[in-house]
């Protein structure tokens, strides 16, 4: 028996006085409301009513009782308001601050789509991990390597120029003997200034016979993408990035990198609801591929993909 549920009809029936007014006043057909207070008199094993008299009229043990049932009643329709609150308290989620506003007004309308009321805090990815340890966000989309990831995005060279090819070697940036021009850079944003994409890079840049400063680490995207805008330099950057700044994008030719991305909580329960309801609202806003293909991630289709928004754009 629904306790709860029997002593709100219960109680709607002794107010009104009547079965078939009560019944009404508890939202129920009255051959329910007349079960649900026949069960209840059964688990009590005193009747609520007297059946004799015209109308609900109260037994002694029912005048007794109808203080309690009300309480009980009262409390359930507080839990209930108090749960309708609590589904629509914000949820606190740190995402990358490379995320434009219009991708993050966009998530947050899906969210709403989906149930859930997103209050995002854009930040770098150290800082992201240290606001859900320091329990300021609830939820943090978090920096990890594409073999852990859950999403993940293609990561390559973006410049002014459009390649020759559909790759570009950073051994093509070694200057020559006799070159005395400023050598050619790649900017690493802060996004991705992190060892399972830097490190990998610089090791490259090293190999490749590069001097250590034609990698380096920017201030901010801003930055980067203005040395890329402004000479002939390139951005380490998402094809999706890419088109935002009208850049012609080429994966790297000596090493396959992705940024991957995974959601660390407090509460687990928190990440599952994101990962579930918002997989792929996550993944557009990411520019990222979804978990079944980050083994492969498919480079020569983000180049067409690239090439095909650019089209659209300048349309």
């Amino acid at each position: 028996m629904d306790l709860v549920s029997a002593c709100r009809v219960f109680v709607k029936v002794s107010e009104r006085g009547s079965f078939t007014v009560g019944a009404a006043a508890a939202r129920v057909p009255q051959s329910v409301a007349s079960r649900r207070v026949a069960a209840l008199e059964a688990h009590f094993g005193e009747r609520l009513f007297d059946r004799r008299s015209r109308g609900a009229t109260l037994t002694p043990f029912g005048r007794d009782m109808l203080p309690s049932a009300r309480r009980l009643v009262q409390l359930a329709e507080a839990v209930e308001y108090d749960a309708e609150r609590a589904k629509l308290r914000p949820m606190r989620l740190a995402v990358p601050d490379l995320c434009t506003a219009s991708d993050l007004a966009q998530l947050a309308a899906d969210a709403r789509e989906q149930g859930l009321s997103l209050d995002l805090c854009a930040a770098p990815p150290a800082e992201r991990a240290e606001l859900v340890r320091g329990l300021e966000v609830r939820v943090a989309l978090v920096a990890v390597p594409p073999s852990e990831a859950f999403w993940s995005v293609p990561l390559g060279l973006a410049g002014m120029a459009e390649p020759r090819s559909d790759t570009i070697y950073l051994e093509s940036l070694r200057a020559g003997r006799y070159d005395t021009g400023a050598k050619r850079r790649v900017w690493i944003q802060p996004e991705d200034d992190v060892p399972h994409v830097r490190d990998r890079l610089t090791r490259v840049r090293d190999a490749a016979g590069l001097a250590p400063a034609q990698v380096t680490v920017a201030s901010s995207l801003v930055a980067a993408a203005a040395e890329a805008l402004a000479s002939m330099d390139l951005l380490l950057c998402s094809p999706q990035q890419a088109v935002e700044l009208g850049l012609f994008w080429r994966p790297i030719g000596e090493v396959r990198l992705a940024r991957g991305f995974d959601l660390a909580a407090d509460a687990p329960s928190d990440a599952e609801r994101i990962r579930t309801r918002l997989s792929t609202a996550l993944a557009r806003c990411l520019g990222a591929t979804p978990r079944d293909d980050t083994e492969a991630v498919d480079y020569a289709g983000a180049v067409d993909d690239v090439h095909d928004r650019a089209g659209a754009v300048a349309q």
